[in-house]
């Protein structure tokens, strides 16, 4: 069964390459020089993640990057900075 979860690309000056991470996994995250490469790492990543939790019966998270985007636009939500 697929499992969609948001993924966040960004640009690391210090790192000098992109970073790519699944917020609703922490922890779940990869790098590469291109953004192509951080993509391509964090779905390698984000799928033997899900893959080790399935085998040893692990609780994985409803995926709630857009839901919970949508909830923030429609200020219905707040924003993750500011959950505990």
């Amino acid at each position: 069964m697929p499992h969609t979860c948001a993924i966040e690309i960004f640009y690391s000056d210090e790192d000098e390459g992109f970073i790519a991470v699944v917020p609703e996994l922490a922890g779940c995250s990869a790098f590469g020089e291109t953004e192509e490469e951080a993509l391509s790492g964090v779905k390698a990543a984000l799928g033997l993640r899900l893959d080790t939790a399935r085998k040893e019966g692990r609780e994985i998270p409803e995926p709630g990057g857009r839901e919970h985007l949508r909830d923030i636009l429609a200020g219905k939500g707040v924003p993750r900075e500011q959950m505990a």
